[in-house]
């Protein structure tokens, strides 16, 4: 079986750890302005959305924000980074269970909102907009995927197998994951009920475990 790439997942896991210590008023009013920026995201975009904004709705001046993140990207980048370790988080706690357990939980995951929602949905995929021109988002961006891309290849290692390799199910099937789990956030007549049964059963079949 392929090892996930540790190193990718530590700098996942670590990426902000000495950001956020426990219980200490910086780490709390980090937390005000990551959810106050989450809120002005989702309401108005990322363009749209100033530093004004986000003190305004973290109860603080653009000067204090200041303090504690030197810039509207920076924020950008802590809260996906944040996200991105939720996702890690989860997708550890699936590996023990067989590969056809594995697909039911990924599924819900991320099309039947247990554990990641469509707000989040929204804000990730703000995020990947911005990656286009920012360095640093793409770089974790990119760590990301290769997480992801190494977890599916594990998951298809362990299973009987269709006509592709792993490695080739793993690029197809977190294809499948991105573009279903966007069409279904932009077009309303792809419920999410729909999309979730044909990553279900699309993953199955790379796995060799269809009826």
């Amino acid at each position: 079986m392929t090892p996930v790439n540790e190193k990718v997942e530590n700098r996942i896991r670590n990426r902000d750890e000495d950001m956020r210590p426990p219980g200490s008023l910086g780490g709390r009013r980090r937390k005000l302005i990551l959810d106050a920026f989450h809120e002005c995201i989702i309401e108005q975009g990322y363009a749209k959305t100033t530093l004004r904004d986000i003190a305004k709705r973290a109860g603080m001046t653009a000067s204090h924000l200041l303090y504690y993140f030197p810039g509207k990207d920076a924020i950008l980048e802590h809260f996906f980074g944040n996200v991105s370790q939720t996702i890690v988080e989860r997708l550890d706690s699936f590996t023990s269970e067989p590969p056809n357990r594995q697909i039911d939980l990924l599924a819900e995951l991320f099309f039947a909102g247990k554990g990641i929602t469509r707000s989040e949905i929204g804000f990730m995929l703000e995020c990947f907009g911005v990656a286009v021109h920012d360095k640093q988002l793409r770089d974790q961006k990119r760590e990301l995927d290769r997480y992801c891309k190494n977890y599916l290849q594990n998951l298809f290692a362990q299973a009987p197998g269709g006509k592709s390799t792993p490695e080739d199910a793993a690029e197809i099937g977190y294809s499948l994951l991105i573009g279903l789990r966007t069409a279904a956030y932009f077009d309303r007549r792809l419920r999410l009920k729909r999309a979730q049964y044909l990553f279900h059963e699309e993953l199955l079949n790379l796995a060799g475990l269809a009826d």
